[in-house]
């Protein structure tokens, strides 16, 4: 498999967000988005993330395989749950 790195305009990058995302996540693109000719951040897959999180701290494989299992077994939130709680005053947070 062919390794895509774009080189993006902030700007664009911000208008074309949802096709950006897209590109990244079902064809496992990476782009280094750019301010001003200058790389400031990229974007990449979620697993190949993972996987770059696990080669540089071993602690983070943990966390990894719990969440990863705590997904499987259902126990993720929706998005629309989690932001609901982002957005909720921090006394009606959860606590972990």
């Amino acid at each position: 498999m062919k390794t895509i790195v774009t080189r993006l305009p902030l700007t664009k990058a911000r208008v074309n967000l949802g096709q950006v995302v897209r590109r990244v996540h079902v064809n496992r693109e990476f782009f280094i988005l750019e301010k001003d000719g200058i790389p400031v951040v990229g974007l990449m897959h979620v697993d190949d993330l993972e996987d770059y999180l696990e080669m540089q701290n071993r602690s983070v494989k943990e966390q990894v395989h719990r969440s990863t299992a705590e997904y499987r077994r259902g126990a993720a939130r929706s998005a629309h749950a989690f932001m609901a709680e982002l957005k909720a005053p921090s006394s009606k947070r959860k606590k972990k």
